[in-house]
Protein backbone atom coordinates (compact mmCIF):
# COMPACT_ATOMS: atom_id res chain seq x y z
CA UNK A 1 0.00 0.00 0.00
CA UNK A 2 2.50 2.70 -1.05
CA UNK A 3 1.59 5.95 0.20
CA UNK A 4 -0.83 5.05 2.19
CA UNK A 5 -0.87 7.47 5.79
CA UNK A 6 -3.00 5.83 8.99
CA UNK A 7 -1.37 8.37 11.28
CA UNK A 8 -2.10 7.48 14.86
CA UNK A 9 -4.99 4.99 14.34
CA UNK A 10 -4.79 1.89 16.05
CA UNK A 11 -4.26 -1.19 13.82
CA UNK A 12 -7.59 -3.17 13.42
CA UNK A 13 -7.14 -6.43 15.48
CA UNK A 14 -6.61 -9.49 14.67
CA UNK A 15 -9.99 -11.00 16.13
CA UNK A 16 -12.64 -8.49 14.43
CA UNK A 17 -15.22 -9.36 17.03
CA UNK A 18 -13.04 -6.85 19.17
CA UNK A 19 -14.36 -3.93 17.81
CA UNK A 20 -18.06 -4.63 18.25
CA UNK A 21 -20.33 -3.09 20.39
CA UNK A 22 -22.70 -5.19 23.20
CA UNK A 23 -25.45 -4.64 20.58
CA UNK A 24 -23.90 -5.37 17.48
CA UNK A 25 -22.04 -8.86 19.02
CA UNK A 26 -25.85 -9.85 19.83
CA UNK A 27 -26.75 -9.15 15.81
CA UNK A 28 -23.90 -11.08 14.94
CA UNK A 29 -24.65 -14.18 16.96
CA UNK A 30 -27.89 -13.98 15.44
CA UNK A 31 -27.45 -13.45 11.68
CA UNK A 32 -24.56 -15.87 12.23
CA UNK A 33 -27.54 -18.54 12.64
CA UNK A 34 -28.60 -17.69 9.04
CA UNK A 35 -24.86 -18.42 7.46
CA UNK A 36 -23.79 -14.46 7.55
CA UNK A 37 -20.34 -13.79 9.12
CA UNK A 38 -18.26 -10.89 9.71
CA UNK A 39 -15.98 -10.47 7.00
CA UNK A 40 -14.04 -6.87 7.53
CA UNK A 41 -13.84 -4.39 9.26
CA UNK A 42 -13.34 -1.00 7.88
CA UNK A 43 -12.01 2.41 9.82
CA UNK A 44 -12.58 5.19 7.68
CA UNK A 45 -11.29 7.41 11.05
CA UNK A 46 -9.50 6.81 14.02
CA UNK A 47 -13.21 7.35 15.88
CA UNK A 48 -15.71 4.94 14.20
CA UNK A 49 -15.40 0.87 12.60
CA UNK A 50 -17.28 -0.25 9.91
CA UNK A 51 -17.77 -3.90 10.12
CA UNK A 52 -18.64 -5.80 6.90
CA UNK A 53 -20.86 -8.72 6.98
CA UNK A 54 -22.18 -11.20 4.16
CA UNK A 55 -24.34 -13.92 3.52
CA UNK A 56 -22.80 -17.59 3.09
CA UNK A 57 -22.49 -17.15 -0.90
CA UNK A 58 -20.80 -13.93 -0.71
CA UNK A 59 -23.43 -12.38 -2.72
CA UNK A 60 -25.27 -9.92 0.21
CA UNK A 61 -23.20 -7.45 2.25
CA UNK A 62 -24.36 -5.23 4.92
CA UNK A 63 -22.83 -3.34 7.39
CA UNK A 64 -23.55 -3.68 11.35
CA UNK A 65 -24.77 -0.48 12.51
CA UNK A 66 -23.99 0.44 15.86
CA UNK A 67 -27.74 -0.30 16.67
CA UNK A 68 -26.89 -3.57 15.67
CA UNK A 69 -29.46 -3.51 12.65
CA UNK A 70 -27.88 -4.04 9.20
CA UNK A 71 -27.54 -2.15 6.70
CA UNK A 72 -27.96 -3.35 3.07
CA UNK A 73 -28.27 -0.15 1.47
CA UNK A 74 -24.91 1.02 2.76
CA UNK A 75 -21.81 2.81 0.21
CA UNK A 76 -19.30 0.27 1.37
CA UNK A 77 -17.37 -0.22 -2.31
CA UNK A 78 -15.55 -3.52 -2.70
CA UNK A 79 -11.81 -3.58 -4.90
CA UNK A 80 -12.20 -5.94 -7.54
Amino acid sequence: MDGENRGASKPVPDNLKQVLNELQMLALSRIESFGWELRFVRRPDSQHVTPVVSNSEGTTIGVLEEDGRVNLEHEVRLRG
